[in-house]
């Protein structure tokens, strides 16, 4: 009896509400001015989300409660946080071993010497964003990406950017209409919201909003062409670059195959295939390899790809996660079923992209299946339009996706808050524009 006056605590209104809604405020506000104040945005997520459960855990000391429902959902969320954390943290190291392996450095060699300018490599990279997504997820596709526009020309931001935000537009929308696309179709998929097939009615709202925001942005691309000297050394693949590459796409689908089959986390996958590509490289220290000159070949380590991944991304999902988890059991997040029931089901459905443009939108779907509210007769469609708004709507803030945040951290210092809020508008137009299609095929058309 105990137990369940303690699951149904609302702590909103108390002194640790208050004050943990407010440092969830200010911490967000430090993040979105990471241009201003120079302050990595993993510094204030890290603090907001340890201090708000440690303010919690001090709260039930102070009044004798039963800690053993705080513990319960702190280990829950521990499980939630190290599967997008170890996923991550796989997916940047085989990033970083294919950087060592010039994969990305031969890729923009073929994009340039061949003439593309500079509004050739946006649509490019973009449909490759987009078609890639769906089976390697976005934020992998995110990351690869944009360490190609890195590679093609560093030092124009006027390319970098509007290209930056592209990528993150093209990836979120093409994750949307795959389960395996993004944390929160999956999410929605293993819960049994709908089907394989429900997915990819997706495609035409997910294709169309981004095709209208590419089309906007593609106007704020500078003509000309990326430098590129006709005397330029052609780039080769290193020695085992083809082979991690492989090794890459067998771990993504060890990954679905672990948590669609073996019913394992999706992580369990991605660290198994950590191990092989450790294996890997361990063979190729012991091979003696000499290049196309016959230069010898500096010895590999894995532990020197770790080194270079971004912990700062790592931290603030770390630190995001936590504040809204904390925010969540205190009661903030418990007002979705209200809402439902007094505004409709495709209201706060469309808002929900909002929100999780802010929030960030893996947190968001959480809530919303955690409080599984009634989305009437047509649930399947409200399913699927809550899966479009919160994948799509992601992009509207830099940080409101994977995807956002893991560009940021490959982009540090260009692709920022601020430069992608200049252009965030393009990104509301095609938001508008895949509600729409999904209106009009779902609801008018009656298309399932």
């Amino acid at each position: 009896m105990t137990t369940d006056v303690v699951q149904h605590l609302d702590l909103t209104t108390t002194w640790v509400g208050i004050l943990s809604f407010a440092i969830f405020v200010v911490g967000y506000y430090f993040i979105a001015t990471e241009d201003k104040y120079h302050i990595n945005k993993a510094k204030p997520a890290l603090f907001a989300g340890t201090l708000i459960f440690m303010l919690i855990g001090v709260y039930y000391v102070m009044n004798g409660l039963d800690v053993k429902h705080l513990h319960h959902e702190v280990e829950i969320l521990i499980i939630e946080i190290a599967g997008i954390f170890f996923f991550l943290f796989v997916a940047m190291t085989y990033i970083e071993a294919m950087i060592d392996r010039n994969i990305f450095s031969a890729l923009r060699y073929k994009l340039v010497s061949k003439g593309y300018d500079y509004k050739k490599l946006f649509w490019i990279t973009g449909f490759l964003a987009f078609f890639i997504s769906p089976i390697a997820d976005n934020l992998t596709t995110a990351l690869i990406l944009s360490t190609v526009l890195i590679t093609i020309d560093k030092e124009n931001k006027a390319f970098i950017v509007p290209s930056a935000v592209n990528i993150v537009v093209s990836a979120n929308a093409g994750g949307a209409w795959s389960p395996f696309g993004d944390i929160t179709t999956l999410m929605v998929w293993v819960d049994g919201k709908g089907t394989f097939v429900d997915f990819l009615y997706l495609f035409p709202a997910s294709i169309l909003g981004w095709l209208i925001t590419a089309f906007l942005l593609s106007r704020f691309i500078p003509s000309g062409n990326p430098p590129f000297a006709e005397d330029e050394k052609e780039v080769h693949i290193a020695p085992g670059g083809k082979i991690i590459m492989g090794l890459f796409a067998l771990t993504i689908a060890s990954a679905v195959t672990s948590h669609q089959v073996l019913h394992l986390p999706a992580m369990w996958g991605m660290m198994f295939g950590l191990a092989i590509l450790k294996l890997y490289v361990y063979k190729m220290s012991k091979e003696v390899r000499y290049d196309s000159e016959g230069v010898l070949c500096p010895t590999v380590n894995v532990f020197s790809f770790i080194a270079k991944i971004e912990n700062d991304t790592l931290l603030f999902f770390f630190g995001i996660l936590a504040a809204v988890g904390g925010l969540h059991f205190l009661g903030f997040l418990e007002y979705f079923t209200a809402l439902y029931t007094q505004f409709g089901a495709t209201t706060v459905n469309i808002g929900v992209g909002f929100l999780s443009a802010i929030v960030d939108n893996v947190p968001v779907m959480s809530a919303v299946l955690k409080s599984s509210p009634d989305m009437g007769v047509d649930a399947h469609a409200q399913w699927m339009l809550v899966t479009l708004t919160a994948g799509v709507g992601g992009s509207l803030i830099s940080f409101g996706s994977a995807a956002g945040v893991g560009v940021m951290g490959k982009l540090h210092g260009i692709y920022t808050f601020a430069s992608h809020m200049k252009l965030a508008w393009t990104v509301l137009v095609g938001y508008v524009v895949s509600v729409a299609v999904w209106y009009l095929q779902f609801q008018v058309l009656g298309i399932m």
